[in-house]
């Protein structure tokens, strides 16, 4: 098999094409030779050797990739409901820049039908992210005003679709122009461009009292703001810190990341509880292992997808062989939708 390796934090360089010996299955796990690899930007930060959670249980060399589609290759002892040749898709803990992987049954799903392999490889991180985020944490009711930042990104679509599915009220936040409309098929009522729009005063004229929920993974540069701007009761949702992790160049800045680490907000537990707001935080691989949460969240979003109220996100493909260009582009924080590799 092939795969992407790093050997050590760094830039695009440190993106090696490396053939090795393929995997064989564990009792219990499948093999799936895939045919896409989605890419998400916390690709990029394992990268760069700022995952916290690839420290933990990988460290170094590391493949990485969270979700992938293809056929099963071989099964391992105990698994009696796939078979070579069936069409699949899922989520892995590292791995997936690979031609093959193998990974417990539980993380495996079969396609349904109609769903192509490069969406199959789009959907599961952004999408489970999604529906942990609203359905597990916050417990969406119709009629709540809801601002997603970064509402065209991977995460961000599906953040929308999913909360104007449960009908509330959402305010999408984009980076560029071309951003908007992308946003607004998506499902966002109000959507704000913040390179031409104030940010927060237009957040401000669209919800005076404030937001019920706020979904940020900007970091620094919006976490004290987003706070700010929740209403009572209201809810500010944490799953990343990409503003602190530079737009160009593929390096990480320790300068600049020690200013914004000290620049984050901490929030006092006594002034959450007079003010009458919550502060939630998760990191998605740290929670594979549940499988009931998995099993669920899957069946769930497949479900709404089968009714036709949430579609797949703008995909954005390149060859295995340009990962570096596709990390690049992600990045750069023009990107709309997802991004996947393609095997041939």
């Amino acid at each position: 098999m092939q795969a992407i390796v790093i050997r050590a934090p760094g830039g695009y360089d440190r993106l090696e094409l490396v053939a090795s010996a393929s995997p064989q299955p564990a009792p219990g796990e499948v093999v799936v030779r895939t045919a896409c690899i989605g890419v998400n930007y916390a690709d990029c930060i394992v990268r760069m050797g700022l995952y916290a959670s690839a420290k933990k249980y990988v460290g170094w060399p590391i493949t990485p990739g969270f979700e992938w589609s293809g056929e099963v290759e071989s099964v391992g002892d105990g698994v009696r409901d796939l078979a070579r040749g069936d069409r699949v898709f899922g989520v892995t803990r590292f791995g997936g820049y690979a031609t093959h992987v193998a990974v417990p049954r539980d993380q495996v799903f079969l396609l349904p039908d109609g769903m192509s392999f490069a969406e199959a490889a789009a959907f599961p991180a952004a999408h489970l992210t999604a529906w942990f985020a609203l359905f597990d944490l916050v417990r969406l009711r119709p009629g709540m005003r809801v601002l997603v930042h970064s509402a065209a990104g991977g995460v961000g679509s599906a953040l929308v679709q999913l909360a104007a599915g449960e009908g509330c009220e959402v305010t999408g936040v984009v980076g560029a122009p071309h951003k908007v409309q992308a946003a607004r098929a998506l499902g966002a009522a109000q959507v704000i461009d913040k390179s031409r729009d104030d940010l927060w005063r237009r957040a401000r004229s669209i919800a005076a009292n404030g937001f019920d929920v706020v979904l940020d993974a900007n970091g620094v540069s919006t976490l004290r703001e987003s706070y700010e701007h929740l209403g009572s009761p209201g809810r500010l949702v944490v799953y990343g810190f990409h503003s602190m992790i530079p737009r160009r160049g593929g390096r990480p800045n320790y300068a600049k990341l020690a200013a914004d680490w000290v620049r984050t907000p901490r929030f006092n537990p006594l002034a959450m509880t007079n003010a009458n707001r919550s502060v939630l935080a998760f990191n998605l691989s740290y929670l594979f292992e549940n499988k009931n949460l998995l099993a669920d969240g899957m069946r769930d979003l497949l479900a709404r997808r089968e009714r036709g109220t949430l579609r797949a996100p703008t995909i954005t493909e390149y060859r295995f062989a340009d990962v570096a260009r596709a990390h690049r582009d992600i990045e750069s924080g023009q990107t709309v939708g997802k991004l996947v590799l393609v095997l041939s």
